[in-house]
């Protein structure tokens, strides 16, 4: 009997170290990035709008995490929030649906987040669906933009400035472990 209590002890504890040192290979990169939505009389039409390139310095933020880029398993995106810059009392009510895409150079794009049917709320702020994809040779590049393709359900008098916070979850190897 105690050996048994011994044996599912140890095993135990080894599990739990391995949980633990799993975790010390994972971090987040932070990436905010802005967009204007112009003002529109058009409603259910679908409009494109690009961000300016985002600089991911990914060598460096790899490096501070004890890492390099070949060691990298995995990266995904884990959350994408809009927030209202400007007008000061603009909403997103104007939004019917909202996608989100990658680009990079010389690599395919994917869409990375969205948002259907949305509710006249009043918000200023909004958390995206995002999608799961694998965005490692996304984010290993120097840098990349995002296209927003929207559908509006109402007019919108005037130009909505608008931020996109994207927090990316980085699984690596650190120092080769």
């Amino acid at each position: 009997m105690k050996k048994n209590l011994l044996l599912l002890f140890v095993s135990s504890m080894l599990l739990l170290n391995c949980d633990a040192i799993d975790e010390l290979t994972k971090f987040d990169l932070n990436y905010q990035t802005s967009y204007s939505i112009p003002s529109t009389t058009l409603i259910d039409t679908p409009f494109n709008v690009l961000t300016p390139d985002v600089t991911t310095e990914s060598e460096s933020s790899f490096e501070s995490n004890n890492t390099h880029k070949d060691l990298i398993e995995s990266i995904t995106l884990s959350s994408l929030k809009l927030t209202i810059d400007a007008p000061e009392d603009g909403n997103f009510n104007f939004l019917k649906e909202i996608h989100i895409y990658i680009e990079a150079e010389g690599l395919d794009e994917l869409e990375i987040a969205n948002l259907f049917d949305l509710e006249n709320t009043d918000a200023t702020t909004l958390n995206l669906s995002t999608t799961g994809q694998e965005l490692k040779e996304f984010i290993k590049k120097d840098s990349y933009s995002l296209r927003i393709t929207t559908v509006t359900d109402e007019t919108i008098s005037e130009t909505h400035d608008i931020i996109i916070d994207t927090k990316f979850r980085v699984d690596a190897k650190i120092l080769g472990l």
